[in-house]
């Protein structure tokens, strides 16, 4: 996920001329995997609702959001779970109330595990504060008893996880420093990269695991990345790249890197991130995180959901089995806020990537699709 307000982007603000994907010929559509994975996080909605959030569906009538995703495909819900979060949501309280109701609708579930209190991804891994002292062996007991207290919790309620995430976008590494990959030495991020997986598996031998990097951009650095984690010996079930158009590239160069993970490791791919903007104007007085968009896809509903049918379209037709859209709920509701420390000022910068506008009208151009 991107910050809102907080993103590097002076190098990553590609012009990316994206191939029009969702033009695949006949033949290119059959010989095509499916997408089983149509996934959404949705991690914002849970304190949305208790706001007095409305979401309204594509005829106007309010319904819960789950249920008007899941009438656009959606079968899959990522959740992400932050160790003690000063907002008080995204913790592991709530993840387990929100669970229910996601296995209620008859929805899979992903747990997104950051391993901190705060945001986690290529710029950012901070250790939880009750973690903030631990070396590298005591943060693998760490890794180990929280990731199956949670699991294990989960399963316990009757909604055990389908798949987890062992760190969020962890380009170089996770638990900075000490899981951070320095001088190419993957071993303590290795370790701890075991750590989750033989937890996971301990809880449920069942549940998948996927280590999660923001390298659809690069399949070099992807390839740096997963083998250095394989030839620590790790293992993982699904490998899970972020894709965002205006900061990894085109969809082409996208679908290069998923075919190549997907055949050099023998392994399943999703796209566990994706978002496109359906307005470059500001709902809050937070900026926006994202101002400008792909050539061949305009902010507006129709150019947000081609684009979004474009990723879907290119990462199946690479061979990929998901594709998730990070925070579609996510509109300005006032006290929804960003940033953890100050959920209740803080504001979104992610009002114009959500697929509700800013009353909670659904986009009724965006579609998951098998």
């Amino acid at each position: 996920m991107k910050i809102p307000g907080r993103i590097v982007k002076a190098a990553l603000l590609l012009a990316a001329v994206a191939l029009p994907a969702a033009m695949l010929t006949p033949t290119d559509a059959a010989a095509a995997n499916s997408l089983t994975m149509l996934g959404a996080d949705v991690s914002s909605a849970q304190r949305a609702i208790d706001l007095g959030a409305k979401y309204y569906d594509s005829s106007g009538t309010a319904k819960d959001p789950l249920d008007i995703l899941k009438g656009a495909g959606v079968n899959y819900v990522r959740l992400r779970i932050w160790n003690n979060p000063a907002s008080g949501y995204n913790n592991k309280a709530k993840v387990l109330a929100y669970a229910k109701q996601v296995k209620a609708k008859g929805l899979k579930l992903l747990i997104d595990f950051h391993y901190s209190d705060t945001w986690a991804d290529p710029g950012k891994q901070y250790k939880p504060a009750a973690w903030a002292s631990h070396g590298i062996s005591a943060l693998q007991t760490d890794v180990y008893n929280y990731t199956y207290d949670v699991c294990n919790s989960l399963k316990s309620q009757g909604t055990t996880p389908d798949s987890v995430q062992i760190g969020n976008e962890i380009n170089v590494g996770m638990l900075w420093d000490d899981g951070k990959v320095v001088n190419n030495s993957f071993t303590n991020l290795g370790l701890l990269l075991k750590s989750g997986y033989n937890a996971t598996k301990a809880c449920n031998s069942s549940t998948q695991v996927i280590i999660h990097t923001a390298d659809a951009d690069s399949d070099s650095n992807a390839r740096w990345f997963y083998d250095g984690i394989k030839a620590q010996g790790v293992n993982w079930d699904i490998t899970g790249l972020s894709y965002y158009c205006m900061w990894h590239g085109t969809l082409a160069n996208m679908g290069s890197v998923v075919s190549d993970m997907k055949s050099r490791y023998g392994k399943d791919v999703i796209i566990a991130e994706t978002a496109y903007p359906f307005t470059s104007s500001d709902a809050d007085s937070t900026a926006n995180s994202v101002t400008s968009g792909c050539s061949g896809y305009p902010l507006t509903w129709a150019g947000q959901g081609a684009e979004f049918t474009a990723v879907q379209n290119t990462a199946r037709s690479a061979g990929a089995i998901g594709v998730f859209y990070w925070e579609p709920t996510w509109y300005a509701v006032t006290g929804n806020g960003w940033d953890p420390a100050n959920i209740a000022t803080s504001g979104d910068g992610w009002d114009n990537m959500a697929i509700f506008n800013w009353t909670g009208q659904v986009n009724p151009n965006v579609k998951w699709t098998a």
